[in-house]
C-alpha cells in the first residue's frame, strides 16, 4: 500500500464517521501527502480535528447531495473512498425521498465529480444488505453499486476506475448491535432481540480498512470485493455480553422491524456464478461483459479461481457459523 498511497491526494467522503476515522489512522502510516475528509457535521470535524491533530488533513463541511461541493472536494484529488450514506434501516423506511436524494443522487454526484477531475480510482463502501436487498437502504447501495459498476463503462476518456467493497455491520461502529447491547445492560434495560434465529456476519473495523485496501489494490474496475469472513448467531453475542455484565439481564423478544431480514446475505446465488474466488477474498464482476476479466491481465484473473456452484451457491450469514467461544476470541472477551 505504500507505493499506491504514498504521495497521493485521497477524498474521504463520510470522513468524520466510524470507518472514515479508521481509514484516516490507517492511511496516515503510508505517507500521504493529503486527506481530505467531507462531512455535513462541523462537531465532527472538530472531533476529528482533536483525535488527530495532523496538517496532512483536511477539512470540507460539506454534503455529498452538492455537486458544485463535490466538484471542489474531487479536484486533484488521487483517490476517492465513497462512505458518506444515511444508513439506519428503520429510520430510512420511513424517509425514503431523502435516502434516494443522499444515497443514490449523492452516489451519481460522486462519479460525476471524479470523472470531470480525472480522478484515478473510488471506491464505494456499499453493504450486505445491497444483496437482494428487502429494504429502502438496501435498495439505495444496490443501485449505487450498479452507478458505480455502469460507470466504467460510460465514462468516456477519463482514466478513473469504480470499485465497490461490501460488508455487513463493523462490530464495534456506532449503531451497531454491540455498543447497543452493551449500554442497555449497563443502563439496566432488557436487550431488544428481534428473532431469536436472527444470525450476522462478524468483521471488525481492521478487517474492512484491509477490504478497502485489497479493493483498491487489485480492482481495475466493476467490480465488488466481499471478504472472507464468518458469521455469528446475535443470541451468542447477547450471551457473551450477558456473561461479562451481568448473567441475569433479561432479553425481551420484540419481533422483525421494518426491512429487517433473519440472515443477511453478502453474494446471491445469480452473482455466485461470476464471482472470483482470490486469497481471502470473493470478487463478483460486473453483469456487463468484463474486458479486464476477457483478457486476464489483472491479478485476481490470473491467480483467482472461479466459485465451485456446486459447493456453494450462495454466501449467507447462515452458514459458516462460527461457535461462541470463536466470537469471544474475535471480540476481545475470551
Amino acid at each position: 500500500m505504500l507505493d499506491i498511497l504514498k504521495g497521493k491526494t485521497i477524498l474521504i467522503t463520510g470522513g468524520t464517521g466510524f470507518i472514515g476515522r479508521a481509514l484516516i489512522k490507517e492511511i496516515l502510516k503510508y505517507e500521504p501527502a493529503r486527506i481530505r475528509i467531507l462531512s455535513r457535521d462541523e462537531v465532527k470535524h472538530h472531533n476529528v480535528q482533536q483525535m488527530f491533530n495532523n496538517d496532512l488533513i483536511g477539512h470540507f463541511i460539506g454534503d455529498i447531495r452538492d455537486y458544485p461541493r463535490l466538484l471542489r472536494a474531487t479536484k486533484g484529488a488521487d483517490i476517492v473512498i465513497h462512505a458518506a450514506a444515511l444508513k439506519r434501516v428503520d429510520m430510512i423506511e420511513y424517509n425514503v425521498e431523502e435516502a434516494i436524494k443522499t444515497n443514490i443522487i449523492g452516489s451519481l454526484n460522486i462519479v460525476r465529480a471524479c470523472i470531470e477531475n480525472n480522478v484515478e480510482k473510488v471506491l464505494f463502501i456499499s453493504t450486505d444488505k445491497s444483496c437482494s436487498p428487502v429494504n429502502t437502504y438496501g435498495a439505495c447501495k444496490f443501485v449505487s453499486e450498479r452507478i458505480f459498476t455502469e460507470s466504467n463503462y460510460s465514462k468516456g476518456s477519463a482514466k478513473t476506475n469504480f470499485i465497490c467493497v461490501r460488508y455487513g455491520n463493523v462490530l464495534e461502529s456506532t449503531g451497531s448491535v454491540l455498543p447497543f447491547f452493551t449500554e442497555k445492560i449497563k443502563k439496566g434495560e432488557p436487550i431488544p432481540l428481534t428473532d431469536e434465529r436472527m444470525t450476522r456476519f462478524a468483521i471488525t473495523s481492521d478487517q474492512a480498512v484491509e477490504l478497502i485496501f485489497n479493493a483498491i489494490r487489485y480492482g481495475v474496475g466493476g467490480e465488488v470485493f466481499v471478504p472472507k469472513i464468518p458469521s455469528h448467531k446475535v443470541t451468542d453475542l447477547i450471551e457473551i455480553l450477558k456473561e461479562k455484565y451481568n448473567p441475569n439481564h433479561e432479553v425481551k423478544i420484540i419481533g422483525i422491524r421494518p426491512g429487517e431480514k433473519i440472515h443477511e446475505l453478502m453474494i446471491n446465488d445469480t452473482e455466485m456464478a461470476r464471482t472470483i474466488e482470490f486469497k481471502d477474498l470473493y470478487i463478483i464482476n460486473s453483469c456487463i461483459v468484463n474486458p479486464w476479466m476477457a483478457n486476464k491481465t489483472c491479478e485476481y484473473a490470473k491467480d483467482g479461481k472461479k466459485v465451485d456452484l456446486n459447493k456453494m451457491k450462495e454466501y449467507s450469514s447462515k452458514d459458516n457459523i462460527i461457535s461462541k467461544e470463536e466470537l469471544k476470541k474475535i471480540l476481545n472477551l475470551g
